[in-house]
């Protein structure tokens, strides 16, 4: 099975095995001539199967799903872009809904990136954003969104590639503000160096299986750093949390 898909402004040849991961990536479907392609086999199931014992009792169509999306993170550096683990939500200047979706980068939106270990509360706290503002925010990707950095910056997209609660839009959003998440009693947030997130950044960033992809995106990362404010939140998943990274990063980015 053949399909071609655009992600991050790239068009992704897929050719599979079972038919999942077209059905998962069906609204990024296009008929254009593929940048690059991603083919996959039984041994690259049977690989991402071996890489957790959480992925033992998977379907082999799902570890497809995995294996196609590595494939894409491995070539996707080339690009000046890299796959990373975190909760991109958007905030525009005015209310967005589904059907204006298609014209959001006229709508002034700025992206806000948050990361952290498993189990922090990322997507609690983009939630927390989308409950303080309402339609003014929605979320580009949940959980592995793609990051592509320029010389003017970094542009975060949306993947179906999205987190247990399915949560990304198709678009791409200026990317405005990083940010480690950490658990706190009283909510807090401060301005910090790249040098000081930087270990958890190449964490949370995917590195590529080939020396010279790792590489490049060992190169991206030191150009995210140094195009994007970076931020600490301190937050006890309450509402204030929201409000209080809110107001420092969009203040600031």
């Amino acid at each position: 099975m053949n399909a071609v898909y655009r992600f991050a402004e790239k068009y992704v040849s897929v050719t599979t095995l079972h038919s999942y991961t077209h059905d998962l990536c069906s609204v990024y479907r296009t008929d254009h001539a593929p940048d690059l392609y991603v083919e996959t086999t039984q041994a690259d199931i049977d690989r991402e199967r071996s890489y957790s014992t959480e992925n033992h009792g998977s379907s082999d169509q799902y570890l497809e799903s995995l294996a196609v999306y590595r494939g894409i993170a491995e070539q996707m550096p080339f690009y000046d872009t890299v796959l990373f683990h975190g909760s991109a939500v958007a905030v525009t200047d005015v209310s967005v809904t589904e059907t204006d979706m298609t014209v959001v980068n006229k709508l002034h939106a700025k992206c806000y990136l948050f990361t952290a270990v498993s189990g922090t509360g990322k997507s609690t706290h983009s939630a927390l954003w989308r409950r303080l503002l309402g339609s003014r925010a929605f979320m580009v990707n949940d959980d592995k969104p793609l990051i592509r950095i320029g010389d003017d910056g970094a542009v975060v997209y949306g993947t179906p590639y999205d987190g247990k609660h399915r949560l990304s839009t198709p678009v791409g959003v200026p990317l405005h503000g990083l940010c480690q998440l950490c658990r706190g009693e009283k909510n807090r947030i401060e301005r910090i160096s790249g040098q000081e997130i930087y270990p958890v950044l190449l964490q949370q960033m995917y590195r590529p299986h080939s020396g010279e992809a790792l590489e490049r995106s060992l190169l991206l990362l030191d150009r995210l750093i140094a195009a994007v404010p970076i931020y600490r939140l301190y937050a006890n998943m309450d509402i204030e949390a929201a409000q209080v990274a809110y107001t420092k990063m969009t203040e600031e980015g």
